[in-house]
């Protein structure tokens, strides 16, 4: 068996591999392509992808041990940015859910139970990596919205969660 050594993603501070998430209003359930008014989500601190199987438990009275069973999943992102203003509020304070994504921004998106899709991208291709990029798209509700400011940060920050509607979609360029 030959020795492979690995190749991770490494998108260190200053790296030229970085992980960027653009975000739209959905079409539909379906709707995860990066359309021109895609709105970039600036100063994010930490992403983190849950892919979380359910699991069905049941006891057999023919069995000394449980038996088990995976469900469906829940999906959803979860991260930590630092709040720009526009991108929060959105360029319109009393924009709809017809709105574009940049007219609602984070909070109008939330307010207004807003469908939207996302592509997560990781920037590959430096030496000992892939030569593609990688995606992980799907389409969902942008919730967990809680920003704080305080005397030890004193730049507001917030945790976002998009609670996934269905499966991921993984891709590649």
């Amino acid at each position: 068996m030959a020795y492979t050594s690995p190749s991770y993603i490494s998108p260190g501070p200053g790296s030229a591999n970085q992980i960027t998430l653009f975000l739209d209003v959905a079409d539909s359930v379906t709707d995860v392509t990066q359309g021109a008014g895609a709105l970039g989500i600036a100063g994010l601190q930490d992403i983190t992808v849950n892919a979380a199987n359910d699991v069905f438990t049941w006891t057999q009275l023919d069995s000394s041990a449980k038996k088990q069973v995976a469900t469906t999943a829940t999906n959803s992102l979860s991260m930590n940015l630092v709040v720009d203003d526009a991108i929060f509020f959105g360029t319109n304070l009393s924009a709809t859910a017809t709105g574009t994504i940049a007219e609602q921004g984070l909070m109008g998106c939330s307010r207004n139970k807003t469908l939207i899709n996302f592509i997560l991208k990781f920037v590959e291709g430096s030496s000992n990596q892939a030569t593609a990029d990688r995606f992980i798209k799907g389409v969902g509700y942008i919730t967990g919205l809680a920003p704080t400011v305080s005397a030890d940060s004193p730049v507001w920050v917030t945790p976002v969660t998009i609670t996934v509607s269905g499966e991921y979609t993984i891709a590649a360029t």
